[in-house]
């Protein structure tokens, strides 16, 4: 299904990315969209390493066995 780019600007740096790529436009289109889709993945995948290992640390933390005191924190909220 054709789309039309109504934006000057980015109608020029498609053609430019095609023009630099030696391909046609659509194809041009298809290739920046899959390079934009594998680097919103590779960081989102960076992401869930990062808090992975945040979640692990806090896991390993040695239990104290406190229980938190209900009327203490009601306090805080003014309750």
């Amino acid at each position: 299904m054709p789309f039309h780019v109504r934006d000057p600007e980015t109608d020029a740096l498609v053609r430019q990315y095609a023009e630099e790529k030696r391909v046609g436009i659509t194809d041009a289109i298809k290739l920046a969209v899959n390079k934009a889709r594998e680097a919103d993945e590779k960081a989102l995948a960076q992401k869930r390493a990062a808090l992975k290992a945040i979640r692990d640390e806090v896991a390993a933390w040695p239990r104290t066995g406190e229980v938190a005191d209900k009327a203490f924190f009601d306090s805080l909220n003014d309750e």
